[in-house]
């Protein structure tokens, strides 16, 4: 029977970091943990795996005394092994008062990795639970190739959870290890398992080999399991567990399923698992890509017009998130007059053809075109002078040398006033960037926007000449701005979007 509510599992922090190329650093484990009990509010995370490094000792260490402060020690997860006292000890150490012990699902696994009878197996499990529960660490097991076992070796996996159910154990969790399930076989072995063993918690932990993570958790979740496994944009093992904001997606609106998931705050906190662990996410990744809300046909616009007519449940404002017409050649009067709407722009009927067409013509050059384009198009259309820029960069200087901080000097006139400031930085946009600032913050005394992304754009082919497309994503006043600019050098491209942005702001 389908439950009405679910318990949500977040193990970006331990199965995420098993991602090729990624690795989180102790302050940034503190600093994701806090977001997702905190401003998320996830059930439990799972944050480390026992005995790793010492880095991982550290990781943990800060993670639980931060969570036994607010009250939230009870939530934080750590993978252990079947190693008599070892994993136990070490994460006592650490502060961390529970314990997800890896057992194996299957028998070959038992028999072929740990050269172990199924009994001397379960004996050495629960020499493990007995001494956690001496040390008053609570125990979740992990059913390693649970699929593969429930597959070849049903009634190994009937043994073992038969044997284990009465040892204190919270939660039994099914993992897909190799992502072999398919919705129908997840569907089957959990209806199976539950009917064997009614009374017991079961999670469900899903890999994406097959591009089926999703769809076996729609599996899961109907079939009823207690709880489900998730990371953050999909992070894992090879291809990657169930993304988080998927499930609750689909929890919510296909399966009418309670969680305790905070959805406005999903597109947030993706965005610094992207940063954090250098993996972008793809522009058409639901809930969270950054095309996922945004119309590109001109009838989707017009339809979003006459009654919603192209939208579904996914409205992005509950992610955080706010819809947007795309400019370019398949963009129609609709999408102009959405943009134009949002700046505040009013032009007859003609005017707009015009605009329109220019857009489209380049659109058909293979050109972006943003929102903060707009007001230039329209006035470079309409035969007007390009509006005043009252932001103006009159001259700017950025040195770099080996050994030495990156420094910019910049001379900036302001609504008819000169400035100038020098700074040093991490690198010469940095640089630029504080020079700027401390003219906007020091001498104008006036807040200096929020940079939140910034992406490189460089075309294939290893021409050191080529043109570099800068863009950036800025928050001022509680509003977000993208300006772009192109560049055969990066640093004067990323100069040019900020002027930009700075004459936007005006």
């Amino acid at each position: 029977m389908m439950r009405q509510q679910i318990e949500i599992m977040d193990t970006t922090l331990r199965d995420g970091e098993q991602t090729n190329g990624v690795s989180f650093v102790p302050h940034e484990k503190l600093i994701v943990a806090r977001m997702l009990l905190q401003d998320l509010n996830v059930n439990r995370i799972e944050v480390a795996s026992a005995r790793v490094s010492d880095g991982e000792r550290e990781a943990v260490t800060l993670i639980c005394r931060w969570a036994e402060s607010v009250e939230m020690l009870d939530r934080v997860e750590v993978l252990g092994f079947v190693d008599g006292h070892q994993s136990v000890d070490w994460i006592c150490s650490c502060g961390c008062r529970n314990i997800n012990l890896l057992c194996k699902g299957s028998e070959r696994h038992c028999r072929y990795q740990l050269n172990k009878t199924p009994q001397e197996h379960i004996d050495d499990i629960r020499e493990c639970i007995e001494y956690a529960n001496k040390k008053g660490i609570g125990v979740n097991v992990y059913l390693e190739d649970w699929s593969n076992g429930m597959k070849d070796s049903p009634e190994y996996v009937h043994y073992m959870v038969d044997s284990l159910k009465g040892l204190g154990i919270r939660r039994m969790m099914l993992p897909d290890t190799l992502g072999v399930l398919n919705p129908a076989l997840t569907s089957a072995y959990m209806n199976q398992m539950l009917e064997w063993f009614p009374a017991v918690h079961f999670d469900f932990h899903a890999h994406n080999d097959y591009d089926l993570a999703i769809s076996n958790v729609f599996a899961a979740a109907s079939a009823g399991c207690a709880g489900i496994h998730t990371s953050v944009n999909g992070l894992g093992e090879r291809a990657g567990n169930a993304p988080l904001s998927s499930v609750q997606a689909i929890l919510k609106d296909q399966l009418h399923i309670e969680t305790s998931i905070c959805e406005e705050k999903l597109g947030e906190v993706s965005q610094l698992i992207a940063s954090y662990s250098g993996i972008a996410v793809p522009a058409n990744k639901p809930i969270v890509g950054e095309n996922v809300f945004t119309q590109v046909a001109g009838v989707h616009a017009d339809g979003d017009n006459k009654h919603n007519l192209y939208q579904n449940d996914l409205v992005p404002e509950r992610f955080g998130r706010k819809r947007e017409y795309a400019l370019g050649k398949n963009s129609g009067k609709a999408n102009i007059l959405k943009n134009l709407e949002e700046l505040g722009l009013e032009l007859t009927a003609e005017q707009t053809r015009r605009v329109t067409d220019r857009i489209i013509e380049l659109g058909d050059k293979k050109q972006i075109v943003t929102q903060e384009d707009l007001p230039y198009i329209v006035s470079d259309v309409l035969k007007h002078s390009a509006p005043d820029d009252k932001v103006k960069l009159l001259s700017y200087m950025v040195s770099t040398a080996f050994g030495l901080k990156p420094m910019a000097s910049v001379k900036l006139e302001v609504n008819g006033e000169v400035y100038e400031e020098s700074a040093m930085g991490d690198g010469m946009y940095d640089a630029f960037v504080r020079s700027v600032r401390h003219i906007y913050r020091d001498k104008l005394h006036r807040p200096f926007p929020w940079l939140t992304n910034y992406v490189v754009s460089i075309p294939p082919g290893g021409r050191t000449d080529a043109l570099v497309q800068t863009s950036i994503s800025w928050c001022y006043d509680g509003k977000n701005y993208r300006t772009r600019a192109l560049d055969a050098d990066q640093t004067e491209a990323a100069i040019k979007a900020t002027i930009k942005m700075l004459n936007l702001i005006e």
